[in-house]
């Protein structure tokens, strides 16, 4: 049994790897960076990699382009950076959205009618100005004939050595939700920490530190910041964030191989989120970002290392989104075999209902 799934705002794969593993065959992929679009193509060419603004595609007839009618999609998946709306008229629906990119995936769910979507996003998009944007974002899902589920999940309970929390939404078409039910991933037993995945990682590029950054990290034992340096010292290197409020702990910040990693960023070194490698004094490179992110090694990214690193750090970790994945193809598994017992039903109901007639004009 195969399901079928298109994707928007695509990336570098995380989520489409993801739903490749839970079984789901991609019938395109909607995604506007050359590199990130370059990286899908070039991993699987057989991909339907659709490297455009969104806009473009959104307007056109999308049943013809993509060879399905309304309704028969699968899965609509994706997670459309998401700016604050406009409240014209406090209507709470989709005129409110336009001029943002999630209303080019609200039009693809109008449009296409897919069994279940899903749509990914921040954590912090629930308190997103005020609690409104994501109001509007559930009364579109709504409106739109779903009956949605809100989720938070850390990759860290699912098998990926990263603390990164994201916001899932799962909506499931008015008509099939008394036949499918989609329940939240078990969590695993085992939380993996960096000493699980930084062993033998493949040879790739990476950023480096100045060399006077350098000895400031020698200074941090592995799992330390700026705290467990001399007071002068730190001082120094923090300049005006000595005298923030807060923990800052992000400062001068060095992992240890006995913890998972803090969330990996677009960017390996930023003064008040670093992430230092427990045992070098440097950033995580490419390659390590990607096993930490859960990316098979033979995943490839396309483009400069500045974009590589920012591909990486935007995506879903794949083994997060295959958990959910799974248990969506799960419930549209639960449809099919529904389907198919009432169409039996009926093909028996009539079968009998015909031999009746038989019987009683004979």
């Amino acid at each position: 049994m195969s399901f079928k799934s298109i994707e928007l705002f695509a990336g570098a794969g995380g989520l489409a790897l993801g739903l490749e593993m839970a079984g789901f065959e991609t019938i395109g992929l909607v995604e506007i960076d050359k590199n990130a679009a370059n990286t899908l193509k070039n991993n699987r060419p057989s991909w339907n990699v659709i490297c455009d603004d969104i806009a473009n595609i959104s307007s056109i007839d999308l049943e013809s382009h993509f060879n399905i009618k309304k309704g028969e999609l699968d899965l609509l998946s994706g997670g459309a950076p998401c700016q604050a709306f406009s409240y014209a008229g406090k209507r709470l629906g989709l005129e409110d959205a336009r001029g943002t990119l999630f209303y080019h995936y609200a039009v693809f769910l109008q449009k296409l009618q897919p069994k279940v979507f899903l749509f990914e996003n921040v954590r912090g998009l629930i308190n997103h100005d005020k609690g409104c944007t994501f109001k509007i974002i559930c009364n579109i899902f709504e409106a739109e004939g779903y009956k949605v589920q809100t989720n938070v999940y850390n990759a860290w309970d699912y098998g990926v050595a990263q603390k990164r929390e994201r916001l899932i939404i799962v909506g499931i078409r008015s008509d099939l939700v008394d036949m499918m039910h989609f329940n939240i991933p078990t969590k695993h037993g085992y939380k993996p920490v960096l000493r699980d995945v930084l062993q033998n990682v493949p040879q790739s590029e990476g950023s480096q530190y100045s060399a006077h950054k350098r000895k400031l990290f020698d200074l941090v034992p592995p799992g330390g910041y700026w705290r467990d340096i001399p007071e002068n010292i730190a001082k120094e290197y923090m300049m005006a964030n000595w005298y923030l409020g807060g923990g800052r702990t992000g400062i001068l910040r060095r992992m240890s191989m006995d913890e998972p990693s803090l969330t990996v960023l677009t960017s390996p070194s930023q003064k008040q989120t670093e992430r230092c490698h427990p045992t070098e004094a440097r950033p995580f490179t490419v390659r390590e970002n990607a096993r930490i992110q859960s990316f098979p090694d033979e995943w490839q990214f396309s483009g400069s290392i500045g974009s590589q690193y920012r591909q990486i750090g935007n995506a879903v970790p794949p083994l997060l989104a295959y958990e959910v994945a799974k248990e969506i193809y799960k419930g549209l598994e639960r449809v099919e075999c529904g389907s198919y017992h009432l169409s039996r039903k009926k093909v028996l109901l009539n079968t009998s209902n015909q031999q009746s007639e038989i019987t009683a004009t004979g």
